[in-house]
């Protein structure tokens, strides 16, 4: 635990939560840009879903501190409302939701009626449906440095423990490292999702992060002292969402199998040889144009054929054999006639 500034830059503390959560954030968006690499996804959809991606993660941010100021008001409303703190689940609930609503404006509404070609997502050989089943293993290993991060600044501990750590910012009481558990378990629920994926092919990440998270942030919230807000139907704020993040979660098993998988595009069965034609700005017909202009053919220089003398190329004249002489066939004396008939 290391709740003070690291060192400073301009008058401004660095702190380790702020550079675990720097590293966790490039750490999603590197595993990102390999998996759409991997998945053979096209220049166009690959630039969609990071540059909307980095919108939902701001936004995202924003709404982290947002949802859990306006918590901790309802619980203490006397001091007043400062924007400050953050809480995962509001994160989550403006990340994703800002990504889903950036996405389907650009994809349905602005790319296809553009008229700039930058703009347009008609070459787009990737859906969302494709991308959703590795965006959560994505998520989890932000989240995973994230909570380091907490280990750092002495928020998100637990209850007291006589074999636990120091880790609240605020006294040296021993108690159960909370964030260091909840580190863990985001680990391996990435490193599970991401066997399922790369071995199985398996399209249900979304579903099974969903309750995976859930059911684990729902147990582990009994076992934190830290403040939270105000309570939810008797619930800690965490343990509600956690609720809600189960149900889509199942809920999104049979959407992946009813709907979204008839939508996926599959760009890892299209040849790279071909994307990288498709997308190359001088094509004949899927060939390079380089390719496609062949040499001009040389034809060799045939030597002049030499004309024979005359002496040879003129035939001698042909004697004609001499015709045989048929032997004459004699003709049979012709006998006298009767000489009866002549006395008559």
């Amino acid at each position: 635990m290391n709740p003070n500034p690291l060192f400073y830059i301009f008058g401004n503390g660095i702190y380790a939560y702020g550079i675990c959560m720097a590293v966790g954030i490039l750490a999603c968006f590197a595993f990102l840009m390999f998996t759409m690499w991997y998945k053979n996804f096209n220049e166009k959809s690959t630039d969609a879903v990071l540059i909307i991606g980095l919108f939902g993660t701001a936004f995202g941010i924003f709404m982290a501190m947002l949802v859990q100021s306006i918590l901790n008001f309802a619980a203490h409303p006397d001091k007043g409302f400062q924007l400050g703190g953050m809480t995962f689940m509001g994160g989550l609930i403006g990340g994703v939701g800002s990504f889903l609503a950036v996405w389907n404006v650009y994809v349905y509404v602005v790319g296809p009626r553009t008229k700039f070609q930058w703009l347009s997502s008609k070459d787009m050989n990737a859906t969302l449906s494709d991308a959703l089943p590795f965006i959560p293993i994505g998520i989890a290993i932000a989240h995973a440095f994230g909570r380091l991060g907490c280990h750092f600044a002495g928020c998100c501990y637990g209850a007291p423990a006589d074999w636990g750590l120091p880790v609240a910012a605020n006294d040296s009481i021993l108690r159960i490292p909370t964030q260091l558990f909840e580190m863990s378990f985001l680990f391996l629920l990435a490193g599970v999702m991401a066997f399922l994926y790369y071995r199985y092919k398996f399209n249900y990440n979304f579903g099974v992060y969903g309750v995976a998270y859930g059911i684990w942030r729902f147990i582990l919230e009994f076992f934190r002292d830290d403040p939270r807000g105000a309570l939810i139907l008797g619930l800690q704020p965490s343990q509600f969402w956690s609720i809600l993040m189960v149900l889509i979660g199942v809920g999104y098993f049979f959407l992946q199998f009813y709907v979204l998988k008839n939508l996926m595009k599959h760009p890892e069965l299209t040849p790279r040889a071909a994307k990288a034609a498709e997308a190359s700005p001088e094509v004949v017909g899927g060939v390079p144009a380089e390719v496609t202009e062949q040499a001009p053919v040389e034809v060799a220089e045939q030597a002049p054929i030499e004309e024979a003398p005359a002496e040879v190329t003129e035939q001698a004249p042909v004697e004609e054999a001499p015709a045989e002489e048929k032997p004459e066939v004699e003709k049979p004396e012709e006998k006298p006639a009767n000489k009866k008939s002549e006395n008559k």
